[in-house]
């Protein structure tokens, strides 16, 4: 879509998953068997026809850059727009601009010189699926000046106390909080006109702010016409060990799996490998084994992702193995996450709790 341009913003999502954020940022995590986390987001922006996509980091992006390449798996290595990797390089010192509003106010070139007329802005903890070009036709309907993407979930999560929730009478949204009881949740996702956008990013500068969904939006509210756009797909928050764990285990239900994957098809970086081999004595139930693998033990409610060696012997239950990890034989592991490249000696016992899993962080010898 030639009106909607991308804004992927990673500046404010902490990295809270302990070992999994380690030695990467939050949107780089592995997620589900063979993405990670920034996939699903990329992977809307690609469904929704949007071609030029900014995406600001500020730390520990080297394994994005790694898996992200030039943006090829989801059409973005392109000759004009494509994906637009700004880590932070800022070199002027009379810049008084602070917070993500650093990276809208030295990386303006990119919203002048880019075609769209409106932007969509999100970040990468929220997973769902979805085509934006429906949000931005109610957006012009409204005749808002922002329209904020929301969902209303059944049940408060652990996960959501740190969610920004909304009021909304009708279309219009009414109030913006982290009332913790409150069922409408923000899905980090708005769409706002460019220039209006930039007109913002000038002022909340101007006046020593720091973030600007906080200072140029919720500050804003009497001020600006803000509409809500109810989501109701699969939805959920990743900014915990904890959620990770439990989302990525609600994953093995056919339910809930299709739920996320049915709508469209999630696009992550290509890799070359040869199926699965089961050998003579591996017993497989209820789990997701990626491409690349050798299974000789037992796998039961588990997510094993690509490369991975389960010798004979081996029992791995109710855990997630990320790429290329060894286990030795008779090694038992439940209720654990590995990181990638972690080698499990035999005879290995590691067992955590199903609400508080075992994480072991990448490339460990245990």
């Amino acid at each position: 879509m030639q009106h909607l341009m991308g804004v992927v913003n990673l500046d404010q999502e902490l990295e809270l998953m302990n070992e999994l954020t380690y030695f990467r940022c939050g949107a780089a995590v592995p997620f589900a068997g063979r993405y990670r986390l920034i996939d699903f987001v990329l992977s809307n922006l690609m469904h929704s026809n949007i071609h030029h996509t900014a995406l600001f980091v500020r730390r520990k992006y080297r394994s994005l850059l790694d898996h992200l390449g030039q943006g090829a798996p989801w059409d973005l290595d392109r000759k004009h727009g494509g994906l637009f990797i700004l880590p932070p390089d800022w070199n002027d010192p009379t810049d008084r601009s602070r917070g993500d509003l650093q990276h809208f106010h030295n990386n303006r070139d990119y919203f002048l010189r880019a075609k769209g007329t409106h932007i969509i802005h999100t970040g990468s903890q929220h997973i769902y699926s979805m085509d934006y070009r429906e949000m931005y036709q109610f957006h012009i309907s409204q005749q808002a000046d922002v329209t904020l993407l929301y969902k209303k979930v059944d049940e408060i999560l652990p996960e959501h106390e740190s969610c920004v929730r909304v009021d909304v009478d009708g279309a219009k949204v009414t109030g913006i909080h982290q009332e913790g009881d409150h069922p409408n949740i923000y899905l980090g996702a708005f769409i706002m006109e460019k220039q209006l956008f930039l007109k913002l990013v000038d002022h909340c500068i101007a006046h020593g702010q720091d973030y600007f969904f906080r200072d140029g939006i919720q500050d804003n509210l009497d001020n600006l016409n803000i509409a809500g756009f109810a989501f109701d797909g699969y939805h959920t928050v990743i900014n915990s060990v904890e959620s990770y764990y439990r989302n990525s285990m609600d994953l093995l239900h056919q339910e809930q799996y299709q739920r996320l994957f049915k709508q469209n098809e999630i696009h992550t970086k290509i890799k070359y490998e040869p199926p699965t081999r089961f050998l003579g004595d591996a017993e497989v139930s209820n789990s997701l084994i990626a491409n690349g693998c050798i299974i000789g033990g037992q796998v039961e409610n588990s997510i094993i992702f690509r490369g991975v060696k389960v010798h004979k012997g081996a029992q791995i239950r109710n855990s997630i193995i990320m790429q290329k990890c060894v286990i030795e034989e008779n090694a038992v592991l439940e209720n654990v996450i590995l990181d990638k490249d972690v080698h499990l000696a035999a005879d290995c016992t590691l067992i955590g709790d199903p609400k508080q899993p075992y994480v072991i962080a990448k490339s460990s010898q245990i």
